[in-house]
């Protein structure tokens, strides 16, 4: 048997050394994380219901320009790609979720070029790896919402960048291409897109004199190419509506940054990132100081500088949700890479004596922060030595310390997850299952270090130290999924429509609306397979009719009616009689 794995191992060498294996690689990490679900779906109220339900209307009606009647504020894009997938694969929450979830597939293999430009292979895959298993960039690709699709585009201008930069006789192509990319960003999320574009300013200004790619007159083409499809949109928008189509635009950006939804501080953004990319926000934020320690030459205002104003942009607009900080999560991947490289070089040092007594006699000693691009190297070498001095005894004992955090971290994890399954209810005891197998997940770590540095096993390199910090996110996130933490976020209303009272009767009558309002309503009109009319009272409709009521905008209905079924504060009603 020994002597079978023995054969096994050159042949998974040249397997792991093909070109085509970091993607083969990356995609086995992120498609569990995609599919993995406790096979029952319902919609996140209050914006994918929203999406879900237009992109319905559009694809009942079969008119893709203003299927609602009346002026719209946001641009098609993601209506458009939505109804795309029903008219592939019929209706369903899956169908509302497949354009994040190709947008979410390509944007980690675009992390993946980009980071290979930057920085190199390895750190482009660790970049990728970690991008793969943030908890917020998971959930937005697993969600029918136009934000991953427009990272997606921003992505493919950054890269298409970067290639113009490294093939200047395609420069004209991949300049046009990044036009395209951005142009097509505006029917995906509306003037959303300029946000990213202001915080790409700093690497198009800054390093003009080298790619000179703001003179370039191929990018205006390819982004007046892009916008074709808006154009359009809007001139058919204006012959039904006239100057209504421009004016909602606008005023919608007006009311977003005037009249915030949700008010907050302007710090809002400084615990929510990192709360929602832990871990990787903290070795982001180490990355980041290493890199301001050290600039990548050329790439320094990509790395740093657009992160950073697109922080400040965020926080200075007066609405603050989570997901307008997704177009950071990219780049914090990238940085946390560099931080945890770094880390890991540490790790690989070790603990002994030999390095502590040299330490004493030459305190900087050079420790390697990450191979990234030298100032010389050979045309056309992929070579990076990249060196930053730092003394080994202020950081050697950082990795240590790390993996005895993590170690408590896990056992916090697991009591949480006994308490949790003792005095909780059906409900909680999936979280006790959550809880239990991701602290599990935390303690591989201090066993790593413990086994390397107290058992003298050599064989654990930095390569599992790193898999120590990815398999536990990876680990959470699919656990999640499986347990519909990230697919099922109504499960009360999926019970609800699934009975088959309330199925009989939405499929075969249609089901008109009270009043309905609220955050859930988007669900009623999404599930509610025929529409009827909109009225203000029960009074105005016909006997033996059904429709929705609002229990909150209607307590009391006069008119004779029975009670179908109830979710919440909503009911399903059939009238009886009616008094003329």
């Amino acid at each position: 048997m020994l002597y079978k794995i023995h054969l096994l191992q050159p042949m998974w060498r040249r397997i792991s050394q093909t070109a085509v294996f970091p993607y083969i690689s990356l995609l086995v990490l992120l498609l569990p994380l995609l599919l993995f679900n406790s096979g029952q779906n319902s919609l996140m109220a209050h914006d994918e219901g929203l999406y879900a339900w237009r992109s319905r209307r559009m694809f009942d009606s079969g008119d893709w320009i203003a299927p609602w009647g009346n002026v719209h504020h946001k641009t098609p894009g993601p209506y458009w790609l939505i109804a795309v997938a029903y008219e592939l694969f019929g209706v369903s929450e899956s169908s509302v979720r497949l354009p994040s979830m190709i947008a979410g597939i390509l944007s980690i293999l675009l992390i993946y070029e980009i980071g290979k430009i930057i920085l190199n292979q390895k750190l482009a895959w660790l970049a990728a790896a970690i991008l793969s298993v943030e908890f917020l960039w998971l959930q937005y690709c697993r969600l029918g919402t136009p934000d991953v699709p427009m990272i997606l585009l921003l992505l493919c201008a950054i890269w298409s960048f970067l290639k113009a930069e490294l093939h200047p006789q395609y420069r004209s192509f991949w300049t046009f291409i990044a036009g395209v990319s951005l142009g097509l960003g505006f029917l995906v999320r509306s003037f959303m897109i300029f946000v990213p574009i202001i915080a790409l300013l700093p690497y198009l200004i800054g390093e003009h004199r080298r790619h000179r790619h703001l003179a370039n007159p191929i990018l205006y083409l390819g982004f007046v190419v892009g916008l074709i499809p808006t154009l359009s949109w809007l001139w058919l928008n204006w012959l039904r509506y006239g100057n209504g189509s421009f004016e909602e635009l606008f005023k919608f950006v007006v009311q977003q940054n005037s009249q915030p939804r949700y008010p907050s501080s302007v710090f809002f953004y400084v615990w929510n990132v990192p709360l929602k990319s832990f871990p990787w926000g903290f070795f982001s934020f180490l990355g980041l100081f290493l890199v301001l320690r050290r600039p990548i030459p050329r790439y320094h205002l990509l790395l740093v500088g657009f992160p950073v104003v697109l922080f400040v942009e965020i926080s200075l607009f007066s609405t603050r949700l989570s997901h307008y900080s997704l177009s950071l999560f990219p780049f914090i991947a990238i940085l946390a890479a560099i931080g945890l490289d770094w880390l890991a070089r540490i790790y690989q040092i070790g603990l002994t004596k030999k390095n502590i007594g040299h330490t004493q006699k030459n305190s900087q000693t050079l420790i390697p922060l990450c191979p990234l691009r030298p100032l010389r190297y050979p045309a056309g070498s992929r070579l990076r030595v990249y060196v930053f001095p730092l003394p080994v005894r202020k950081s050697r004992n950082i990795p240590r310390n790390l993996s005895y955090a993590s170690g408590v971290l896990g056992i916090l994890f697991l009591l949480a997850g006994i308490v949790a399954f003792a005095w909780g209810n059906a409900d909680i005891h999936k979280y006790a299952i959550l809880g239990w197998i991701v602290g599990l997940g935390w303690l591989i770590l201090p066993l790593i270090w413990i086994a390397r540095y107290r058992f003298n096993q050599k064989f654990l390199t930095a390569r599992y130290w790193l898999a120590g910090w990815l398999i536990p996110c990876w680990l959470a996130l699919a656990v999640a999924g499986s347990l519909g933490l990230l697919s099922d976020y109504n499960p009360r209303y999926r019970a609800f429509f699934q009975q088959s009272a309330i199925a009989s009767v939405l499929q075969t009558h249609p089901i008109n609306f009270v009043q309905v309002g609220g955050k859930n309503s988007v669900l009623l009109n999404f599930y509610t397979l025929i529409h009827g009319k909109q009225v203000d009272t029960v009074s105005q409709l016909p006997a033996f009719s059904y429709a929705w009521i609002d229990t909150n905008q209607t307590p009391q209905v006069s008119t004779p009616h029975r009670v179908v079924g109830a979710v919440q504060n909503y009911q399903l009603i059939q009238v009886l009689s009616q008094d003329r």
